[in-house]
């Protein structure tokens, strides 16, 4: 064969590195929104990073050498860059990591960027990872990914640089802060294997339609307060994508508890192992498989008295729902149609439009709170219960009862979302009562901050008080709540001898729902244990439901102003029906100590004491200050408070129960 003959041949021998390089080209991949917990228990939402220049995710994993030795080029990288928006995470998916191990890696190599934990899997499966130590760069004006591979050519298995000669994350975010849209680009980064184990076919009649049952159907049901029902396969089916998204971002189940810290009954979470069943089957198409269609069996929601007929029934007044917009929290106030002293051990509530009733708390009051008053706080003053979606229904805790005095009033907080056609709703509460007085009195207190101050633009600004137990208490149940501001809140035990205990954190605070945290095993705390709430408000422009970031924001009652407000329900451990011993001046004394003592040394110092009310002690303060320590402790404050009234104060609180 001649040359001449061999040129055509061999100019197609020549194209073929050119047509392989074409055929592997990857186009730039789009990151959907996700939510996650970092090593910290922070909760970590990828789209909130929307006004920075670029998103840094760097895969760790506990142990890779990899990450270890490029710790120094991470940080470097990260404080050059932090001035200049650009966002640092960690990402870990790990199977053999849980957030603990985390923790302790982070702390042994002093990793100080968050480690965000995915224990599903479900985000590093999404976004293809193979090996710890890789590096995404996410354009956020478009949130596809424009660089994968290594931080740089510094270090390898093995083996390591003094420096680097290849930067590629810096060149990427060099041409990002340019103005430039770089194009994809990729290379093979070293580091460990993330084992991703493959996942079976899932069948929809034997699997998924029973993991719904589980944990969506108290809301998507005929009748429930979700805007579809989930009421056979098809509507299953066309909803998949929007069931990924909203699990992904945690938006639903609405159960906001870090599983970390506590155990509650009820809750409304679901199992990493779930999440991970059911997103894998949407992600494998959302396949309808052999077998019968368990949703078509659901019954639409019962409007029935579940425990049986109550002992008293009685209406919340009727309420027009708008078909759009925002309604305030409404305070109905219904008089207490009994004579007799009754003991309330159990409750059900059952709105009468279940999509329009988002949740209700339900108290009790010897009379209508004065106009002007905080109503929001009444209806905690002799609590009762809380409605929402799935838990229609309470009982108080063994051997605990809410005493409810003849006549007074019956208080209710209501929460109402339109969701698109008006209506009327009247809800109607079920009370059941004990045939003899229980063993103990349920109590109920609430830690607040009505000093509050939150900066304009503040993202992460923390509010704190604390109510202190002066007896041996027994604490069934925890409610964190602030309005649109709150972004995540906490519940701190500090015990007498400096010991500090975790027992509730809410990382993903939504205002939408107010749940109840009650313990599955009552926490029994000495004298002089501190319960502290803790919230962080977001007042910056990144809060979508933020009403004004420019704003100073104080506490009101209204959803643009602010609350730091924590309910606590408790016995104390030496009270008796027949006997009780809780003094209702000395609670509010500790009350306000818990927002007044900011240095949260039991008393509260001149500095400290509210100014206005500082100077109406004036030259009085010797008198007040009785050990003459320099601040006033609760003692001192109950006798500030109640001077010539303790006696009567006392009297009352022994007659109705004091709560």
């Amino acid at each position: 064969m001649t040359l001449k003959a061999l040129a055509p041949l061999a100019r197609i021998f020549l194209t073929l590195p050119l047509l392989a390089t074409l055929a592997v080209a990857e186009p730039a991949q789009r990151v959907d929104d996700f939510v996650l917990l970092d090593h910290k228990g922070k909760a970590q939402q990828l789209h909130y990073h929307k006004d920075a220049s670029a998103v840094v995710l760097i895969v760790q994993g506990n142990g890779c050498q990899i990450v270890r030795s490029s710790l120094a080029d991470i940080k470097s990288l990260r404080d050059d860059y932090a001035e200049q928006g650009v966002e640092m995470l960690m990402i870990n998916s790990n199977l053999q990591d849980d957030r603990d191990s985390i923790a302790r890696e982070a702390a042994d190599w002093d990793i100080d960027v968050p480690i965000l934990h995915d224990g599903t899997q479900i985000i590093g499966r999404s976004l293809n990872l193979t090996r710890t130590g890789e590096v995404l760069v996410i354009d956020p004006k478009s949130w596809e990914i424009v660089y994968r591979g290594a931080i740089n050519n510094r270090v390898e298995y093995e083996r390591q640089k003094n420096t680097a000669s290849e930067s590629y994350v810096r060149d990427v975010l060099d041409q990002m802060l340019a103005g430039e849209t770089p194009a994809f680009s990729k290379n093979d980064a070293p580091g460990c294997l993330i084992n991703f184990p493959k996942q079976p076919e899932i069948s929809y009649s034997d699997t998924i339609a029973p993991l719904l049952q589980r944990n969506c159907l108290a809301c998507h049901v005929e009748g429930g307060i979700a805007p579809w029902a989930m009421s056979e396969y098809r509507m299953v089916q066309g909803f998949a994508p929007m069931m990924r998204e909203v699990v992904r971002t945690k938006r639903m189940p609405p159960w906001h508890a870090d599983p970390a810290v506590g155990h509650w009954k009820n809750a409304g979470g679901m199992s990493d192992e779930d999440i991970t069943t059911l997103i894998s089957w949407i992600e494998q198409g959302a396949p309808r498989g052999d077998g019968p269609d368990p949703l078509k069996a659901t019954q639409p929601l019962s409007t029935d008295w579940t425990l049986g007929e109550p002992d008293l029934v009685v209406e919340v007044p009727a309420f027009d729902v708008p078909a759009t917009g925002i309604v305030d929290y409404q305070f109905p106030v219904i008089e207490n149609p009994l004579d007799r002293d009754v003991w309330v051990v159990a409750a059900t509530i059952i709105p009468g439009d279940t999509q329009a009733v988002h949740h209700v708390l339900l108290g009790s009051a010897d009379e209508a709170p004065d106009p002007g008053s905080d109503p929001e706080e009444s209806v905690f003053q002799n609590y009762i219960m809380g409605y929402a979606p799935g838990n229609e229904s309470s009982f108080m805790p063994e051997g605990t009862g809410v005493f409810v005095p003849a006549g007074g009033v019956y208080l209710t907080q209501m929460h109402y979302t339109p969701y698109g056609r008006a209506s009327t709703d009247v809800t109607r509460i079920g009370l059941y009562f004990a045939d003899e007085p229980p063993a103990n009195f349920l109590r109920q207190e609430v830690v607040v901050n009505p000093r509050l101050k939150i900066p304009p633009g503040a993202e992460a600004h923390e509010e704190h008080a604390y109510f202190t137990f002066w007896q041996d208490a027994v604490i069934y149940s925890l409610v964190p709540h602030s309005h649109y501001r709150g972004r995540a809140s906490t519940f701190e035990l500090v015990y007498p001898d400096g010991q500090t205990e975790l027992v509730l954190s809410v990382p993903n605070y939504d205002f939408n729902w107010q749940r109840t945290y009650s313990f599955e095993e009552p926490k029994q705390v000495p004298a002089g244990t501190k319960i502290v709430h803790r919230t962080v408000y977001d007042n910056s422009a990144k809060n979508p439901g933020n009403p004004d970031p420019e704003a100073t924001v104080r506490w009101g009652l209204q959803s643009h102003e602010e609350m730091l407000y924590g309910s606590v329900t408790y016995s104390w451990v030496d009270e008796r029906s027949d006997a009780p011993i809780h003094d209702r001046g000395l609670a509010e004394a500790y009350q306000f100590m818990g927002f007044a003592d900011t240095d949260m040394d039991g008393v509260v110092s001149k500095k400290e004491m509210p100014e206005r009310l500082r100077k109406r002690i004036g030259w009085k303060w010797w008198f007040v200050d009785k050990n003459k320590d320099g601040g006033l402790d609760a003692d001192e404050l109950y006798a500030m408070f109640n001077r010539g009234a303790e006696k009567k104060s006392k009297q009352a609180d022994q007659q109705t129960g004091g709560n």
